[in-house]
């Protein structure tokens, strides 16, 4: 199998749950050598609705492409072994509240002086500055703090918030941290020099919300109030970007632009009277021209297939798609075609498919070389690798610093 891209690259990845996982595993895609820390216990994503001991399918989806090791990293011997570890690495990722790291002995300080060239990559819910830095948080947290929740419009019965799904502002930060350190491997080629990077999910989420989270010296219509709007009213308004019942499903357009939206309008054959003079949107006439359109939509796109009018958009250019669900891809041709879907045996889950690499390369190409380790798999693997003796690793264990 040929080398991926960050071939020679080795991570040691401190973390738990969903945003510093996700970002791992792409780095381990990529052709980096990882090495996945946990306590005794194992990562708290091991035990979400476990189909075996201490394996979980969030744990799995998150951690291929490493070994793992596991440390109580309370002991001053598991501390010993980390920083043993540590100038042979290049990368380190640290996934926890500002304050725990320094405790735990593998803050950036200290791991900086085992060696220079490190790149540390420290992910928070609320970032390390700020009278709000300390508080622990997850990604219904970030939604809730940045407006991302409200944005993203979805309520309850009783117009309580609803939290977006999957966990975005999480796998977002995933992606930002392993483009981050992506970045500072590229900039320690030119300089010689390691770095702190700071990422959050605060600052993820608010990035999701780009146009949203900004103010203009030119007045302009609130991006928030639109998005967050669930009216039936809203939606008659949106009728080009939206979902609609067919004859035997649904389908969803998205037609951004005028010219598209008239390819639609031609499409189905509804009449737009906007297409033919120019009428304010936010004039009543506007709107009364949005909901007449909108309601004679619904009515054609009721009279046909799915399949049927999918072909009436390829051809005339319309962008369109059939709204499934994620369990009816897994043999999608499409999918199947761009090597989205990966195969693998896992000792405890048996045989394993699921999302495969989201980069593809030509010449260093993207691969799952490793399946998800088990709880703390390749322990005296990596400490004979790093010079430990067998009564070492013996005593490391009857210790307690090393379990399983």
């Amino acid at each position: 199998m040929s080398e991926g891209a960050l071939a020679g690259v080795r991570v040691l990845e401190f973390s738990e749950m969903i945003a510093a996982p996700f970002a791992g595993m792409h780095l381990g895609d990529l052709g980096a050598e990882v090495i996945k820390v946990e306590p005794p216990e194992g990562d708290p994503w091991r035990h979400s609705v476990e189909f075996a001991p201490n394996e979980s399918r969030t744990f799995l989806s998150l951690n291929r492409n490493k070994r793992g090791i596991t440390l109580d990293l309370k002991r001053p011997e598991a501390q010993a072994v980390v920083h043993r570890l540590v100038p042979a690495m290049d990368v380190v990722i640290v996934n926890y509240r500002p304050d725990v790291p320094a405790r735990l002995g593998i803050d950036y300080e200290t791991l900086r002086a085992l060696n220079p060239r490190l790149i540390y990559v420290q992910n928070t819910a609320m970032g390390t500055r700020g009278e709000q830095s300390h508080r622990p948080g997850y990604d219904l947290i970030a939604q809730a703090a940045t407006g991302l929740m409200r944005t993203g419009g979805r309520v309850d019965a009783d117009g309580v918030p609803l939290p977006l799904t999957p966990a975005i502002g999480d796998y977002a930060t995933g992606l930002v941290i392993a483009l981050a350190t992506c970045a500072a491997l590229v900039a320690r080629e030119r300089t010689g020099l390691g770095q702190k990077v700071d990422t959050t999910l605060l600052g993820t989420s608010l990035a999701l919300q780009i146009s949203a989270f900004m103010r203009i010296a030119r007045s302009a219509p609130s991006a928030e109030a639109s998005a967050s709007s669930t009216s039936a009213d809203a939606r008659a308004l949106n009728a080009y970007y939206r979902v609609y019942p067919t004859k035997d499903s649904m389908i969803a357009v998205a037609c951004l632009t005028p010219a598209l939206r008239r390819k639609m309008a031609d499409a189905i054959s509804v009449r737009d009277v906007r297409h033919e003079r120019s009428i304010p949107r936010d004039s009543e006439e506007g709107r009364e021209a949005a909901r007449a359109f909108t309601a004679a939509a619904i009515e054609r796109f009721a009279a046909r297939t799915t399949d049927e009018w999918l072909e009436v958009f390829d051809a005339a250019g319309v962008p369109a798609s059939p709204v499934r669900t994620v369990t009816e891809l897994f043999d999608d041709p499409q999918v199947v075609a761009n090597d989205l879907v990966v195969h693998f045996e896992h000792p405890a889950a048996g045989a394993v498919s699921m999302v495969g690499p989201v980069v593809q390369m030509t010449r260093t190409p993207s691969a799952v070389r490793r399946p998800p380790p088990t709880l703390g798999q390749h322990n005296e693997e990596v400490l004979r690798e790093f010079g430990y003796s067998d009564q070492q690793i013996a005593d490391l264990r009857a210790g307690g610093a090393v379990a399983h």
